[in-house]
């Protein structure tokens, strides 16, 4: 990607688009909440918002979440923002083939040998499969083929189920067509939060020949279904070893030094299995090579890892700094690969 390539014609395009879109409700709460957290004047962080939206691709989150109130230019300029990380996927993320990420059914199929557990797809006239499923695993997980950010992902005991044929109508109608078997994570995932798979996301660019491990977050569950932020989950980031910087956060100004509910200290986490993530996300990155840049979504089991899915519109993880001390980000790998 040359140093044009997310220059001056998308920074146009972005600016156009946020002015056409800002909600100056929200960037003012937002600033506000800022400028109280970092002892700043609220007109001034404004200010500066607007502008690193503006002019340095920066999102109005992004601001807020990497601390951007507090780091100096070249600081900044060491984070990888929301903005930029979309371009990346427009450029290098085929068109025709996103559907087959974006489509839970389809990703399943495509990566199959990948997700070690058994899935199935519901549909009419397959009730007696459905029970005979779920009886043999006792605990599933529904999903509806599109969704992000953990919706449409629902959890069923068949123990709880008393009318079969009811439970598959309401499938089907509520369009929870993917049931998968419940991931059994490694106890050292287990022993910070045990009601919630907890994933990692390994964000990742394919260059045709060799796959470049960008960055890793660690995200923990609350004993929901999801480990996303929507169920009040939370993640810290890792270092290329798997060990965590710091303490986990979230978008919500959230700060946990401990889980809070297994009393698990964040900073002491060591991802199992680190050199087997590493050659995992090899493998899946190669099966469909014109997704280049996605964010994948791993479990280490006791077995070794497992996929839970693919974002091709990647997303950021980034380093928190008024959490972790440190105030620098992953700009640089991205660089580094894809050349931009």
């Amino acid at each position: 990607m040359s140093s044009q390539g997310l220059a001056l014609s998308n920074r146009l395009r972005y600016l156009a688009w946020r002015v056409r879109r800002i909600d100056v409700g929200s960037v003012l709460e937002r600033a506000r909440e800022t400028a109280h957290a970092h002892r700043k004047w609220t007109p001034a962080v404004v200010v500066d918002m607007l502008w690193s939206a503006g002019f340095r691709q920066v999102g109005f989150q992004d601001y807020v979440d990497y601390d951007f109130a507090i780091l100096n230019r070249a600081e900044r300029a060491t984070y990888m923002t929301h903005p930029v990380s979309n371009e990346i996927s427009q450029k290098y993320d085929h068109p025709d083939y996103r559907g087959l990420f974006q489509d839970k059914v389809e990703f399943d199929r495509t990566f199959s040998e990948f997700l070690r557990r058994d899935w199935m797809v519901v549909e009419e006239g397959n009730a007696d499969a459905v029970r005979a499923f779920a009886e043999k695993h006792g605990t599933i997980v529904t999903k509806e083929p599109v969704g992000q950010a953990g919706t449409g992902v629902h959890r069923y005991h068949a123990a709880d189920v008393s009318d079969w044929d009811e439970f598959h109508r309401d499938l089907l109608s509520r369009g929870e067509l993917l049931i998968e078997e419940v991931i059994r994570q490694h106890a050292d995932l287990a022993a910070v939060c045990p009601g919630t798979v907890n994933t990692t996301r390994v964000t990742a660019f394919f260059d045709g020949e060799k796959t470049h491990i960008l960055a890793m977050a660690q995200k923990f569950g609350r004993g929901a279904v999801s480990d996303q932020m929507t169920f009040g989950g939370f993640y810290t980031m890792l270092d290329e070893n798997g060990h965590a910087v710091g303490a986990g956060y979230d978008s919500h100004s959230h700060v946990h030094e401990k889980h809070p509910d297994s009393g698990f200290v964040i900073a002491d986490f060591q991802l199992p299995m680190i050199d087997q993530v590493k050659e995992f996300v090899d493998q899946v990155a190669r099966v469909v090579p014109q997704i280049q840049y996605v964010g994948w979504d791993i479990v280490v089991t006791p077995d070794g890892p497992v996929l839970v899915e693919g974002n091709w519109g990647a997303g950021v993880y980034e380093n928190k700094p008024s959490v972790t001390g440190i105030r620098t980000g992953h700009k640089p790998r991205y660089r580094a690969a894809i050349g931009f």
